[in-house]
């Protein structure tokens, strides 16, 4: 992010900077800002760089989809319905029409208009005056080219969304916190086949820290466990898909991305009552034991093929017997959770590739490719994930290297993958009584002092392992990505990256050295340690723990 302090310098196009601005230039884009007057957050950019990449995307496929034939139809509009904020007959160009619902500065959207090829118009909203007005400011201060492509709005971004019922291919929504109030909106102003791109940042509320606050607002129970932030994307997920289904259409998620302190989804939506009847079917229920690591699913709905037709039905279940089978506790059930496929492997591969290929079009080029690559090599059709870490915590043993257990999985005949998620984490269709199996030869072969019989770890380790398990070097244990040297988990560029307060409030400096990073094995890198992993204040206030 390029910065102008001073108020006589003028920006490379040779329009001045007004006194007490600063130039803040991302990309193509560039905005006036003063202090804290419009919110603008610099670490959003890897969030703003590939919605951009997404965008190119799908706007390439948009046009391939015309040419074959395969584009989905229009379909009519709402009858009635008021259309203040659509464009209308008069306003229509060339290209794809984009919505920013909470646009702030508009810095988002002017690198939309400015970097996105096809892009006809961007309607950029906010219902803060001031906001608007500083869009405004911006959007001249871009040039003809923004203001020709740019339509800057004032309003309730609820409201504007009602009013232009499938009006445009793609609708942006990056609210500060929750964007569940908006869903209803946005499900119908995006157009058939047309693209969403959503952004959660309440984080605590989707990974278990209030759970009845996630109940309240997207419907669905977590469960604080290593899989939170798969699981927060699955939420959403499911939110989204519930508002769609009430007006006959669905989802289908193109990427859906944890990135540092939010969650972010891309997905289509189509209109189809026949697709919205698959719904109970793209849901599940997660069991999670209380006495270790292991957790079942179980699907909300189930399809059956009877003939020559489909017939709905409940799922079968319970998916698990009263207590956990390895260590007797009893389960927590979280959900319901978006269960099928969170991203489609053609779509992530081609926009790697593309970002691969024109890295200087993107600031955090780096980081955008360092979360596609992890994305790209995850088993999409396996849901959630458990942490090395945590299951070799539970038995109290030194955990084997990643490949290590990689490779007795493979070479006991499932699949496994890493998660973008977590750089811990392990993707398998094994089950829990393969995983436990590996466990206890690991232990067996790298013994642990004794547990009391009854405990959780000396019940797991007491039984015989069924699976003897092979720990020599499988092919496909290390990732593609490890073995090309290719950075999947980049470290963030500077001190204090994530969150920033709301437009208005104050920006308070912290010191770097007031913050105490703790790493997964529970020592400190600074001026103390703790036995839980976490980011810590000197004061010893808790910001961030590890399974968040």
């Amino acid at each position: 992010m390029a910065q102008s302090n001073d108020p006589a310098t003028a920006t490379t196009s040779g329009r001045p900077v007004p006194d007490g601005y600063q130039v803040l230039t991302e990309g193509k884009g560039s905005i006036l800002q003063k202090g804290n007057d419009v919110f603008y957050n610099p670490a959003q950019v890897v969030n703003r760089d590939i919605s951009i990449a997404v965008l190119r995307y799908f706007v390439k496929q948009r046009q391939l989809e015309e040419q074959n034939g395969t584009a989905a139809k229009s379909r009519t509009r709402v009858k009635g319905a008021v259309m203040a904020n659509a464009v209308t007959d008069a306003d229509k160009v060339d290209g794809i029409k984009i919505l920013e619902g909470l646009a702030a500065s508009g810095l988002r959207s002017i690198r939309y208009a400015l970097e996105v090829e096809g892009t006809g118009r961007v309607d950029a909203n906010d219902l803060d005056s001031d906001a608007v007005e500083a869009m405004k400011r911006n959007i001249q201060f871009n040039g003809a080219d923004a203001e020709q492509r740019m339509r800057p709005l004032q309003g309730d971004a609820r409201v504007v969304m009602l009013q232009s019922p499938l009006a445009y291919d793609a609708v942006d929504l990056d609210p500060y916190g929750s964007p569940t109030q908006l869903l209803d909106g946005a499900v119908q102003a995006v157009a058939e086949g047309g693209l969403l791109l959503v952004t959660a940042t309440d984080m605590a509320v989707l990974c278990g820290n209030n759970g009845e606050a996630c109940w309240g607002k997207y419907g669905s129970y977590p469960l604080h466990r290593a899989y939170c932030h798969e699981m927060a994307l699955r939420i959403l997920l499911a939110a989204i898909e519930g508002h769609a289904n009430r007006y006959k259409r669905h989802i289908v998620p193109m990427m859906s991305l944890s990135v540092d302190f939010y969650v972010r989804v891309f997905v289509r939506i189509y209109t189809s009552p026949a697709a919205v009847k698959d719904a109970g079917s793209k849901l599940m229920y997660v069991y999670q034991s209380q006495g270790c690591d292991s957790f079942y699913t179980q699907r909300v709905g189930r399809k059956i093929q009877k003939n020559n037709g489909v017939k709905y039905m409940p799922g079968v279940g319970p998916a698990v017997p009263q207590q956990c089978p390895e260590t007797g506790a009893n389960f927590l059930m979280g959900g319901p959770y978006w269960a099928d496929p969170i991203h489609n492997m053609d779509w992530v591969n081609g926009i790697l590739e593309s970002v691969k290929t024109n890295k200087e079009l993107y600031p955090a080029s780096n980081k955008v490719i360092s979360h596609l690559t992890a994305v790209s090599e995850e088993l999409v059709d396996v849901p959630l994930y458990f942490s090395l870490h945590d299951v070799c915590k539970t038995v109290k043993c030194t955990p084997p290297k990643a490949d290590v257990l990689r490779s007795a999985l493979i070479n006991a005949g499932y699949r496994v993958s890493s998660t973008h998620a977590n750089p811990l984490g392990v993707k398998t269709d094994a089950p829990f009584s393969a995983v436990w199996d590996i466990i206890r030869c690991w232990v067996q072969d790298h013994p642990v002092k004794g547990h009391e019989a009854d405990s959780y770890a000396g019940k797991l380790l007491a039984k015989e392992p069924e699976l003897k398990a092979d720990f020599s070097r499988a092919q496909g244990a290390a990732s593609n990505a490890k073995a090309n040297k290719v950075a999947r988990f980049l470290p963030n560029p500077e001190a204090n990256w994530g969150p920033k307060p709301k437009h208005g409030r104050p920006v308070k400096a912290q010191a770097t050295s007031d913050v105490i990073v703790v790493t997964s094995d529970g020592d400190a890198d600074a001026n103390g340690a703790t036995a839980v992993p976490c980011i810590m204040t000197a004061n010893g206030t808790v910001l961030r723990h590890a399974a968040q």
